[in-house]
């Protein structure tokens, strides 16, 4: 459609890298207005862990609607807010441990991690704020101030301050332990970095190219920001909602984080959705002190707890979610084993994982060739070189198979090798199956 060439802004991204117009989705697969079926590695960046236009969610959102339903109510008690809070406190927090308030804010992203950051400059009436090398916490001022990617920082068009950089778990090499450094820096008076309001962390980094923090990592983190007296935040918007296995990212970890910032998969049908959690004795907030016109989302609310109930009331979902996420790190491993010649490597965890492919060049080209095969995929990390697989984690085992297959086949062709036997492949699917 000539359309979009006329008069739509060429701050437009994904729609360069997937040029087709989409007409329908549904589950794991995208359609285009003349047909072609692609399997969908994407799923709006994190936003449809449960797929495109999934029957559960959307027979409660028409119900919903053709009831009349509250679909615009600032911050008023609706019958929709008050069941997803039930759901979320009974099924998400008590049966974890977990003691949080709920701050509905603007509808995406950065609104929460606006929201987290000024609430903890409040709290504890300091101003700095510890963020880490490849962080993505959004591209609002404040949310960019702590986001890493020279990109988009430089588009800010003003000086962005209040944030001090730390590098990452794994970023000065694996036998690093980078928290050694926050804990020097903090306890030197010379060291330059003011005392923080609050440490923001990513459990692992989706824009910053899939890098996972370890398990001791976070708990150093946790267990500095307690003895310094520093609020703990975690940005859990596109590694939470189970995308790791767990509804939270950073319960392996065993952590309590101070404040958390939840959105994409949230709203669970791909609605603007988001919240801060907040420990209660942190909720120190005045009434309408921090606001928007569009935070709280009905429709959203009913998908979000039906996301709850259907996938979140035992965890039946979660073993799903990380048995898939042994297929993919098997499977990633052998392709890098079979193509990297040293170069690729596997990152990530869960249904979050990726393939380091050196430059993006390389990394672009693979994902060229998948769209050409039909698969929807895009690329991370701050030089784009990084191979990102995001699928619906409802994705059945076959099309797991069948998107893998694809990016394999568009790496053997990048590297002019031979696609594996189908036996070996094979082997995986039954082995992951099996466990």
């Amino acid at each position: 459609m000539k359309i979009f060439d006329e008069i739509e802004s060429e701050v437009q991204s994904y729609a360069r890298s997937f040029p087709r117009v989409f007409n329908r989705a549904k589950g794991e697969y995208l359609y285009d207005e003349e047909g072609n079926e692609y399997l969908d590695f994407l799923a709006g960046a994190g936003t449809l862990n449960y797929g495109h236009n999934n029957p559960v969610f959307k027979e409660k959102l028409l119900e919903y609607i053709n009831n009349d339903g509250i679909t615009h109510g600032l911050d008023l008690h609706t019958l929709a807010k008050g069941e997803f809070l039930e759901a979320l406190n009974e099924k998400i927090f008590k049966p974890r441990g977990l003691d949080y308030v709920v701050q509905f804010t603007g509808p995406t992203g950065t609104n929460a991690v606006e929201a987290a950051l000024k609430l903890a400059r409040n709290i504890t009436g300091r101003e700095n704020i510890i963020s880490f090398t490849n962080g993505f916490h959004g591209v609002s001022l404040g949310a960019l101030a702590a986001t890493g990617n020279s990109h988009h920082r430089g588009a800010a068009g003003v000086s962005l301050s209040g944030v001090s950089r730390m590098p990452y778990d794994g970023y000065l090499g694996e036998d690093i332990d980078t928290t050694a450094y926050l804990e020097k820096v903090l306890t030197d008076s010379s060291s330059g970095i003011d005392l923080p309001a609050a440490v923001i962390v990513e459990t692992v980094q989706g824009e910053g190219g899939i890098n996972a923090a370890s398990v001791s990592w976070l708990k150093n983190l946790q267990e500095i920001c307690i003895r310094h007296k520093i609020l703990l935040i975690v940005d859990d918007i596109q590694a939470g909602c189970g995308r790791t296995g767990a509804y939270f990212s950073f319960e392996e970890a065993g952590l309590t984080p101070d404040i958390v910032t939840m959105s994409k998969s949230l709203g669970g049908y791909g609605l603007p959705f988001a919240v801060v959690l907040i420990k209660p004795e942190l909720d120190q907030w005045k009434p309408g002190e921090h606001n928007g016109t569009f935070r709280g989302n009905n429709f959203a609310f009913v998908t979000a707890k039906a996301a709850i109930d259907t996938y979140w009331s035992d965890d039946t979902f979660a073993k799903e979610v990380l048995k898939k996420g042994e297929y993919i790190s098997k499977r990633l491993q052998s392709i890098v084993d079979r193509y990297g010649n040293g170069n690729f490597s596997t990152r990530g965890r869960g249904m979050f994982q990726g393939i380091n492919c050196v430059n993006g060049e390389l990394a672009a080209e693979i994902t060229r060739k998948a769209f050409k095969k039909n698969l929807v995929i895009e690329t991370s990390g701050a030089d784009d070189q990084v191979v990102k697989f995001l699928c619906p984690l409802v994705i059945s085992q076959e099309n797991l198979t069948k998107g893998i297959d694809i990016v394999e086949a568009a790496i053997a062709e990048v590297c002019s090798v031979s696609s594996p036997i189908p036996e070996e492949r094979d082997f995986f699917e039954t082995q992951s199956m099996a466990s």
